[in-house]
């Protein structure tokens, strides 16, 4: 199974043997892809899942909130539709509440393994500033630079920041712009210089290097954390 639904505890069939099916077998799905060292999107809608069930077990009202409803009569009079909640149902209660007993604990296992593999890539990945940086650095160039690979992937960044009630916080956006393969004479200087030469809108850009020393996906895992260390970063300096 390659993914799990967002609704999979309520959705359809309500029966131990076969959530505990689908569960697994998308747990199966997802440890198959950590075995190929990819994280993403995988250790995300794990940790999604893994969170909600655990609301859901501390605050029961919240699961009754949004179970789904079954409509019960039409008032055609007034236009509106009663609902009658299913889950006045004891013996349906009981058998979610057995569901989600089981399924922490193996939600829990898993994410222990995508943070073990994360920390791992993170531990490969190396990110440096290429020359001096200028004053303005929310957006740039991004150099993924692959031991195992002959080319060297430019990337042009935005960093934008997002405030809500509670906090503030930093996302990025990523475009690949242009590439550039090893050769004797050939610099990460010098590829930054190439760059201000052929992309005239950003005369002293700041521009970094994430040296990936292993050989990991490109999409999966190297960009999600190569990400998250640039925002990482920014944060740090800005400070």
């Amino acid at each position: 199974m390659e993914a799990l639904q967002k609704d999979w505890l309520t959705h359809g069939w309500v029966d131990f043997e076969y959530k505990k099916y689908i569960l697994l077998g998308y747990l199966q799905n997802v440890k198959s892809h950590f075995g190929q060292n990819k994280l993403y999107p995988h250790l995300a809608d794990l940790v999604f899942h893994y969170r909600n069930l655990i609301s859901i077990k501390q605050n029961k009202e919240l699961l009754q909130e949004n179970f789904p409803k079954e409509i019960n009569k039409a008032d055609f009079e007034k236009l509106k539709l009663h609902y009658q909640k299913m889950i006045k149902d004891d013996a349906l209660m009981s058998e979610i509440e057995s569901i989600v007993t089981f399924a922490i604990p193996h939600l829990k296992e898993t994410l222990k393994e995508g943070k073990e593999l994360y920390d791992f890539a993170e531990d490969q990945l190396e990110l440096e500033p290429i020359g001096i940086c200028p004053l303005y650095s929310d957006e740039g160039y991004l150099l993924i630079n692959r031991n195992h690979k002959k080319n060297t992937k430019v990337y042009q960044y935005q960093i934008a920041v997002f405030e809500n009630a509670q906090e503030k916080y930093q996302g990025i956006h990523l475009d690949q712009l242009d590439s550039f393969r090893k050769r004797v004479g050939v610099t990460f200087e010098s590829m930054k210089m190439e760059l201000i030469k052929k992309y005239k809108s950003m005369p002293n850009p700041a521009t970094y290097l994430v040296n990936v020393k292993c050989k990991l996906p490109l999409e999966a895992t190297i960009m999600p954390i190569a990400k998250r260390l640039l925002v990482k970063y920014m944060s740090h300096i800005s400070t």
